[in-house]
């Protein structure tokens, strides 16, 4: 089977969430299962060429034509770490990628957010043929390639290369659907009379391309059995609530896995001192390190807690303000990673700078935050909505108990203490002292050191490899091509 996956950012490549990891890491395991797999993204300025060993293909420039003039792409390419044949190949383009080091620039005019996507969209399926890669499957990911299943089946759906591709789309945060103005339409070569009603891109007068692939693709990925179910409800389905309960027949819930050739204590070369299972207390040599990274002591037997997100309204940060000054009271230390919205950023720095107890660090690293997985003894997850969620899947795997409120995939993949084999805690209000409550639990279960170790242990045994998970996309792809 041929499966070229579509998305914004690949790890390693480029990684801002969670998308980047399932991009680079599902691939991974469609190979070893004998399927022929290639991936499409755009070669953002952030990207190390050198360093990944992306090479120029030649006589690979194309050139399309839009509203507004021509745009030309050159393609790139390099072998996805970790397989022998995973082609990734990046879209090059003068204009809409390489001027920026972020892979979603900050404050960047919306409209041009969109013609970027819309042009890297059109440009992969371009490229698709031009390499004589016929899919099977084209499996795009989130609101930046949702223009795709519309475009297959309204601008391509006489193509003879394409006529027996079939198109999946990933849900993997519907709070972000990629809405704007209908005048969008004559830019990405979308005729109105086609797309402009209910079952196409129009939204309460406003298109937007989530609800567009939701209508157009064959199948509906949504990445945790829990958060199918949330979705299809007024207070989840954030407006296309009744588009999701009108295309159900196409819903999948399927988990995320890990990827522990990347994220495993035993062989981390981003922590102090590996360690595994059967060595957990070599975590203490990684707390001691932490700790020293983020200037606060070494306590024997004090908790560390920690959290590594992005610092989001989702991510359930307003649940800190009316709690701050209880934190600072409480025995166990804090530490923090991450960047996001201002007033998030300035309230971790305040904590930060009036606490003996908490410390933040307004950035992002990938090897400081592994560090932290290995370092904590709890991490904090008190997401208002979490669709699958990959930090507490990780944390699990190094032995580092999550705390979090029970949503979406976090429901679905944590096991509450102490139900048998509980690996975690977890607390179902959205409320600041049910947070506060359930953090108190946990450092007071944190006493008990025979009872912590085997909390430890249950974490570290939980497997989340992508083994089951790619299996189910096998499946379902089989499905949808009547195999």
């Amino acid at each position: 089977m041929k499966i070229m996956f579509v998305s914004a950012e690949v790890a390693p490549f480029s990684k801002v969430g969670g998308l980047a990891d399932v991009v680079g890491s599902l691939p991974k395991v469609l190979e070893k299962m004998g399927h022929e797999v290639a991936i499409f993204t755009p070669l953002h300025g952030c990207i190390d060429q050198h360093k990944y060993g992306i090479e120029e293909l030649e006589n690979s420039k194309l050139t399309i034509d839009y509203s507004y003039g021509q745009y030309y792409f050159n393609l790139k390419m390099a072998k996805l770490p970790g397989t022998k044949n995973v082609n990734v190949f990046f879209l090059d383009n003068n204009k809409y990628f390489a001027p920026f080091h972020e892979v979603y620039p900050r404050n960047i005019d919306t409209r041009y957010e969109h013609e970027r996507f819309i042009a890297f969209s059109h440009a992969a399926i371009e490229y698709a043929r031009l390499l004589n890669f016929k899919p099977d499957i084209i499996h795009s990911n989130d609101w930046h390639t949702a223009m795709i299943p519309a475009y297959m089946k309204i601008n391509y759906r006489n193509d003879p290369f394409f006529k027996d591709t079939k198109n999946f789309f990933s849900i993997h945060n519907i709070a972000y659907q990629g809405q704007w103005f209908d005048d969008l339409l004559y830019f990405a070569q979308l005729d109105h009379k086609d797309v402009w009603n209910c079952w196409g891109l129009e939204h309460f007068g406003m298109l937007n391309w989530m609800k567009g692939a939701i209508n157009y693709a064959d199948k509906v990925v949504v990445v945790s059995p829990n958060y199918v179910n949330e979705i299809k409800t007024y207070e989840g389905g954030k407006g296309l609530d009744w588009t999701l309960n009108h295309n159900a027949h196409k819903l999948l819930g399927i988990l995320n896995g890990v990827d522990y050739s990347v994220y495993n204590p035993a062989t981390d070369k981003c922590i102090a001192k590996n360690y595994d299972a059967q060595h957990v207390q070599y975590k203490e040599d990684n707390k001691k390190a932490v700790l020293k990274e983020f200037g606060l002591p070494y306590v024997e037997d004090k908790p560390l807690i920690a959290v590594v997100s992005r610092l989001v309204e989702q991510k359930g940060f307003d649940l800190f303000g009316p709690v701050c000054e209880e934190l600072k009271t409480l025995d166990a230390q804090f530490i923090i990673l991450g960047t996001g919205a201002q007033h998030y950023e300035d309230m971790f720095r305040y904590l930060s700078a009036t606490s003996e107890n908490i410390r933040a660090r307004i950035e992002f690293s990938a090897q400081l935050g592994n560090l932290m997985y290995a370092g904590a003894d709890m991490f904090l997850m008190p997401s208002a909505f979490e669709p699958c969620g990959l930090s507490q899947l990780i944390s699990l795997k190094y032995g580092t108990a999550p705390i979090v409120r029970a949503t979406g995939g976090l429901d679905d993949t944590i096991v509450g203490y102490p139900m048998d084999k509980g690996d975690g805690f977890k607390f179902w209000n959205y409320s600041p002292y049910a947070m506060m409550d359930c953090i108190r639990y946990a450092l007071n279960i944190y006493k008990d050191k025979r009872d912590w170790a085997q909390i430890v242990q249950n974490a570290m045994n939980a497997d989340f490899s992508w083994d089951k998970s790619a299996q189910k996309y096998v499946d379902a792809y089989n499905q949808a091509l009547g195999r």
